[in-house]
């Protein structure tokens, strides 16, 4: 490990939402394809250097619920972005041991999107180096509602006593369930808000944001935001 980090200091999730591709492109005089496209090379960089640092568990807030907003031609060329990532990146993620998972809503998605997807998650099954989620059509609200929606059905098919509630059985219903808490959350792009992500792991986890958009991201401001989780968990905190 390079660095002053030491392995207590790295976060065993690590949670990323990548924003500023379309401002990263406009201030350079590009289409917002370009930014996102750019945005890409940074995710293969992260996903490579996470793995190096030691981080366990990677998620990437790709495409959100409310992404659908977007105009329809930007929203094809994420989705094209999607499954182009999952053919392209296979030899690259087998390489880095990085087993790859999907994080939010089927439904909605365009088949050949899922195709790609699922026929890299039964590849990758077996790595163990690196898990990258990608939150893909995900909500963090709607993530609740389901886990409490299945919680409801479960109750009254008689497999769960709804008596007995608490936070872990909760846990249980959310996507991907085996998924572990957040420990580090980074924005990029200079926003102070969560977005609607992954709400109900980000509950104990440090926030860090950056004004360097996503395409500029470096393995330098992955450090110093880990230097600055460093700081927040106990056995780092030093007595004023």
């Amino acid at each position: 490990m390079s660095g002053n980090l030491s392995d207590k200091a790295i976060p065993r999730h690590l949670a990323i939402i990548m924003d500023g591709n379309g401002r990263w492109a406009q201030e350079r005089g590009l289409p917002r394809s370009d930014g996102h496209e750019a945005g890409v090379q940074t995710v293969r960089r992260i996903i490579e250097a996470s793995g190096n640092l030691g981080i366990q568990v990677l998620t990437l807030y790709t495409f959100s619920t409310e992404n659908w907003g977007r105009p329809a031609k930007e929203v094809d060329y994420l989705m094209y972005l999607v499954g182009k990532y999952a053919q392209r990146e296979l030899r690259e993620l087998q390489r880095n041991g990085v087993r790859i998972q999907l994080m939010g809503k089927r439904e909605g998605l365009p088949t050949s999107v899922l195709k790609a997807i699922d026929r890299t998650i039964e590849q990758t099954q077996d790595n163990s180096r690196l898990t990258l989620y990608l939150a893909l059509n995900y909500g963090g609200r709607a993530e609740i509602v389901d886990a409490i929606k299945f919680i409801v059905t479960a109750h009254k098919q008689g497999a769960l006593d709804g008596t007995n509630l608490d936070e872990s059985t909760i846990a249980r219903y959310l996507y991907c369930p085996e998924c572990p808490d957040v420990d580090l959350v980074i924005r990029t792009g200079g926003e102070w808000r969560l977005s609607n992500f992954l709400l109900w792991r980000t509950a104990r986890a440090v926030f860090w944001s950056t004004p360097v958009f996503w395409p500029d991201f470096q393995y330098e401001h992955l450090k110093k935001a880990i230097g600055v989780y460093a700081e927040q968990i106990p056995e780092h905190k030093v007595d004023s």
